[in-house]
C-alpha cells in the first residue's frame, strides 16, 4: 500500500510539475511543458469541435451538459480544453439556433494536485468567457473531483463527455522491469515488455470499466495519449527519451553520486501503447465504440514545429529545452527516489545527450487521438 501511494503521489505531483525545483529552472521546465502540452492539444481542436457538435445533435435539449476533464492539472493549461470544450459547445448552439445548456464541469486530479490553484483562477476563466462569449452561453458550475482515474468518480450514469489530455500513458503503478534499466529498452528482456503491456491492459480495461458505469448511453470520450509507432516496444520514439535518461543516471553511478541498486530498483510507471494494443483492448472491454484513432507527431523540442518559420537547430539549446520539459514531468519521482541532489547534474547531462541525439535523428513523441461513444 505504502509504495502503491509513493506512485500515486509522484504521478500527481508529475502532472503538477513544479514540486522540488530550482527557482531558476521552474518557471522555464514548466513553460516548456506547458507549451509542449499545449501543440498537442491545439492539434486536437478540430477533433474536439466535432465530437462535440455530433454529441450535441444526440442530447439536447438537455436541462444541464456534464463534462469531466481527468488529469487536470494546475497551471497554465488547466483551463486550456474546458475553455475550449465550453466555447465549442456556445458556437456551435448559437450556429444552430439551439439554446446552450447550463454546463458542469468537473476537474479531476490526484488529490496531491493543487486544487486550490485550480479554484483560484476560476474567476478569470469566467471573466474570459464572458469577454469572449457575453450572454451566448448558460450557465456554468465548476467541480474539483480529487481521485485516481483508475476508481470511480462520478455518479452511475450521469456524464456526457469526459475528456483527458497527456494522462493515459500515466500507470496506476510501475511494473517490474529489468535491473539497470528504467523502462523498457532494446536491452529488456521478454518478461519486462510483458510486465509493462499487462499493467497497461488492466489499467486501460479498468478505465475503461469505470467510465461506462458513470456515462449516459451516447456519452462521448476523447482521449489523448502520448503512445508508439509501432508493435514493437523498443521503436526509438517509445524508448530513446528514457534511454538517454536510463545513460545519464549510470554517468552518475560511475561518478558515485547513485547507487547501482538504486537504478536497479526504479521503474517508471509509464506506458506508450500502439495503436492495435488500444483497438483490441476497447474491443475487449465491450462498453464502448470506437468511433476513430488518429495518430500525429510531434517533435521533441517544442520550438520545432511547422509553425516556427524561424526555427533553427541548435544542439546544445535544443538538447536543454527537452530535458527541461522531461524535468518538469518527472522530476518529483527521480527525487523522492534518488534524492534532489542530483537532479542539476543528471538533467545537465541528460541535455548534452539529448542534444547530440537530435543532431544524428529528429525524434518525435507519437500522440493518439482515441474518440469512443458509449453503447
Amino acid at each position: 500500500m505504502g509504495r502503491f501511494h509513493e506512485i500515486q503521489q509522484a504521478m500527481a505531483m508529475a502532472s503538477v510539475n513544479v514540486h522540488c525545483m530550482n527557482p531558476g529552472d521552474k518557471d522555464i521546465s514548466y513553460a516548456n511543458n506547458s507549451s509542449l502540452q499545449k501543440n498537442i492539444l491545439l492539434k486536437t481542436r478540430q477533433f474536439l469541435e466535432d465530437t462535440v457538435k455530433d454529441m450535441l445533435s444526440k442530447f439536447l435539449p438537455v436541462t444541464c451538459l456534464k463534462v469531466a476533464d481527468l488529469g487536470c492539472a494546475s497551471g497554465p493549461n488547466t483551463f486550456f480544453s474546458t475553455y475550449e470544450i465550453m466555447d465549442t459547445i456556445t458556437r456551435i448552439c448559437q450556429k444552430q439556433h439551439w439554446e446552450s445548456p447550463e454546463l458542469q464541469v468537473f476537474l479531476n486530479d490526484l488529490p496531491e494536485n493543487d486544487f486550490n490553484a485550480v479554484f483560484r483562477s476560476v474567476p478569470a476563466l469566467n471573466e474570459r468567457l464572458k469577454k469572449d462569449e457575453g450572454d451566448l452561453r448558460g450557465p456554468c458550475f465548476i467541480v474539483g473531483v480529487p481521485g485516481s482515474f483508475y476508481q470511480r468518480l462520478f455518479p452511475s450514469r450521469s456524464m456526457h463527455f469526459v475528456y483527458s489530455s497527456s494522462s493515459l500513458h500515466w500507470l496506476s503503478k510501475a511494473p517490474r522491469g529489468d535491473k539497470g534499466n528504467i523502462y523498457m529498452s532494446k536491452s529488456s528482456s521478454a518478461d519486462a515488455f510483458k510486465a509493462y503491456s499487462e499493467q497497461f491492459r488492466m489499467d486501460f480495461l479498468k478505465f475503461l470499466r469505470l467510465r461506462s458505469e458513470e456515462m449516459v448511453g451516447g456519452g462521448r470520450m476523447l482521449h489523448c495519449l502520448v503512445g508508439r509507432s509501432s508493435t514493437d516496444p523498443t521503436s526509438n520514439d517509445c524508448c530513446s527519451i528514457y534511454e538517454l535518461l536510463n545513460k545519464s543516471l549510470f554517468d552518475l553511478v560511475a561518478k558515485g553520486l547513485v547507487q547501482e541498486s538504486n537504478v536497479d530498483s526504479f521503474n517508471v510507471p509509464y506506458y506508450n501503447p500502439c495503436e492495435q494494443e488500444m483497438r483490441e483492448i476497447i474491443e475487449e472491454e465491450g462498453s464502448f465504440n470506437l468511433d476513430k484513432i488518429e495518430v500525429f507527431e510531434v517533435n521533441w523540442d517544442f520550438e520545432d514545429n511547422n509553425g516556427n518559420k524561424n526555427y533553427v537547430f541548435e544542439k546544445n539549446k535544443s538538447g536543454q529545452n527537452v530535458a527541461k520539459t522531461v524535468r518538469a514531468a518527472y522530476e518529483y519521482i527521480l527525487a523522492s527516489h534518488f534524492g534532489e541532489i542530483i537532479i542539476d547534474e543528471l538533467f545537465t547531462r541528460y541535455a548534452q545527450y539529448v542534444g547530440e541525439h537530435l543532431s544524428e535523428e529528429k525524434t518525435k513523441f507519437i500522440t493518439f487521438v482515441v474518440l469512443m461513444t458509449k453503447k
